[in-house]
């Protein structure tokens, strides 16, 4: 909220100060009309565009719902909590590094969208709906691979669906819930295996403390430098994206 409402301040003031160099100038006039086309060219054009623009709106909810987005962030910000820095790193960061990271991922899948479904249209040999079923093809089959069938069973029977035969069966509809779901089980399954050691450290300072008497002395403030200890000697950030990368059975060199 902070940032928008600087960013409208300073839009705001720019706007103001070209009025006042403007002086008694007209400010231009904008006009939208529609009319009626000459040609199917220019309607092809205008349906693109207004695709684009589609594509645009819906971005950000496909980039968190559909990718490997949830899973990153939520692990990262579960590393934050369990290391108890407040807000280091602050949230723009993770929030940078999960949307650099979730770039990685799905490249493949942006490059098989790109080759299959984006220039075959763009060069008018497929149609808009064979654009959509080309381009959901790849990001279904890695919303599959990451869906447990118990969480796709869930949807499946909640929509009043028959049982499916193949994965084609499924509508994307029940592929999108179900793989939150499993997102959701898997990053929280990560956290907890990170989360563990961190305890175990606030458990040994806080025993420590009270054995010594010192209970006016914060343990988790004593425990800090010790968690920041640990995570740079076996170069924790290294393990974490290690593990989020194996989870999405990205092989290494």
């Amino acid at each position: 909220m902070k940032l928008s409402a600087i960013i409208i301040s300073v839009f705001v003031i720019l706007l103001l100060l070209a009025s006042a160099g403007a002086q008694a100038q007209t400010l231009p006039k904008l006009t939208l009309q529609i009319e009626k086309g000459s040609d199917s060219k220019g309607l092809s054009t205008t349906l693109q565009i207004v695709l684009l623009l589609t594509i645009l709106a819906l971005a950000p909810s496909i980039l968190v719902m559909m990718t490997s987005f949830i899973r990153i962030i939520i692990v990262l910000s579960f590393v934050r909590q369990a290391l108890g820095t407040n807000q280091l790193p602050p949230s723009q960061l993770i929030m940078g590094v999960a949307l650099v990271m979730t770039i990685f991922v799905m490249s493949p899948i942006i490059s098989q969208v790109h080759d299959k479904a984006w220039m075959p249209y763009m060069n008018g040999e497929i149609t808009q709906k064979q654009l959509y079923e080309e381009g959901m093809k790849p990001l279904r089959a890695f919303m599959l691979q990451q869906t447990r069938e118990k969480d796709l069973a869930l949807f499946v029977k909640y929509a009043g669906l028959q049982k499916p035969q193949t994965q084609d069966d499924i509508p994307t509809h029940v592929v999108v819930p179900g793989f939150i779901l499993s997102e959701l089980r898997t990053s929280f399954q990560i956290s907890f295996i990170i989360f563990i050691p961190f305890l175990v450290i606030d458990m040994v300072v806080a025993s420590v403390l009270m054995s010594m008497g010192m209970m006016m002395l914060p343990p988790v403030l004593v425990a800090l430098p010790f968690k920041i200890l640990l995570f740079v000697m076996v170069d924790g950030w290294y393990l974490i994206v290690k593990s989020l990368l194996d989870s999405f059975h990205i092989a290494g060199g």
